[in-house]
């Protein structure tokens, strides 16, 4: 590394955090449910960063091989509890052709 990645980092996540907080409160200020969605689903991008960043110091940092394989299950986690809520969510609601609800 050459010192300028965790700075980089670092403005990145707080950009993402700014980011998501920012969504939320336009949307329940415009009562939206698909603009709060989108804000879960960047707090789900943040919590699946960080959890790549901890893996990936931890293999550098330790050497410990299996590192890779535990950052991948929280990925998997993630995404399999995001996958799961927007399933939920859409049960029951029809769709036309173009997006809009009916």
């Amino acid at each position: 590394m050459t010192g300028s990645e965790p700075k980089l980092y670092k403005k990145t996540y707080l950009l993402s955090l700014f980011t998501m907080n920012s969504k939320k409160s336009v949307g329940k200020r415009l009562d939206s449910d698909p603009i709060i969605a989108d804000a879960n689903c960047t707090k789900v991008c943040v919590y699946m960063s960080v959890v790549l960043l901890i893996s990936s110091l931890i293999y550098e940092l330790t050497g410990f091989l299996y590192a890779d394989a535990f950052g991948a299950a929280g990925l998997a986690y993630f995404s399999v509890s995001e996958g799961k809520e927007a399933f939920e969510k859409a049960k029951g609601k029809e769709c036309n052709s173009y997006g809009q609800k009916k």
